[in-house]
Formats: C-alpha cells, sequence, structure tokens
C-alpha cells in the first residue's frame, strides 16, 4: 500500500488548509485510516480517525471542533479539512492504516509515506 500525502502550505493563524492522502495498492472501501502530525522535537501523535466503510470519526482534544476528516471511496481518498489553524498545529502531516478508532490506543500498520509540511505562522 503506497500512501501520498498532499495539500499543506504556510497559512496565517485563523486560516484554513484542506489536506489529501492518496491510498493506492491495496483494499480501501473497508479500512480504518488516521491522520498524524510530528511537530519539531516532538513524537508522531494521532489527532484524526476515520472508518472508510462506516465514516465514522473520532478527534484528538486538540484539534476537535476545527478538523474534519473525511473520505471519498471512489477516490480512494481520505481528506483533514483543518479550520481555525494556531501556530501549535505547525507539523509536518502524515497518513496511514490504523489498528482501532481510538486515538490514545491506535497503532499504525503501514509505512509511513512521505508527510506534508504546514505551517501556521503571521
Amino acid at each position: 500500500v503506497q500512501l501520498q500525502a498532499s495539500g499543506g502550505g504556510l497559512v496565517q493563524p485563523g486560516g484554513s488548509l484542506r489536506l489529501s492522502c492518496r491510498v493506492s495498492g491495496g483494499i480501501f472501501r473497508d479500512i480504518l485510516m488516521g491522520w498524524y502530525r510530528q511537530a519539531p522535537g516532538k513524537q508522531r501523535d494521532l489527532v484524526a480517525s476515520i472508518s472508510t466503510l462506516l465514516g465514522n470519526t473520532n478527534y484528538a482534544d486538540s484539534v476537535k471542533g476545527r478538523f474534519t476528516i473525511s473520505r471519498d471511496n471512489a477516490k480512494n481518498t481520505v481528506y483533514l479539512q483543518m479550520n481555525t489553524l494556531k501556530p501549535e498545529d505547525t507539523a509536518v502531516y502524515y497518513c496511514n492504516r490504523i489498528s482501532t478508532m481510538a486515538i490514545v490506543a491506535a497503532r499504525p500498520l503501514g509505512s509511513w509515506g512521505q508527510g506534508t509540511q504546514v505551517t501556521v505562522s503571521s
């Protein structure tokens, strides 16, 4: 399975970005997918999860109410809509298959693809 994240960039505080993660080489219809982020000097954390079959979602407290994860099964793509961005959202964002929907308990299942840099700064 290949994962390709895109859509990052430089945005001012309060702005928005939409990240995309295209999944190829595997079955997309019934898997759990997550968006992770890793800030410099910090561990990689899961911030949002989704079931591609059911569409149900979970979020880390730090992004709840601001970020929305979604999927397009026809395009084998998972999205992360990020609104009201803060400087502390600055990180490299990655997508991956995950073991469970629970944010704290989930473990990444696949190899990491190339992430996409999000920088929130004025």
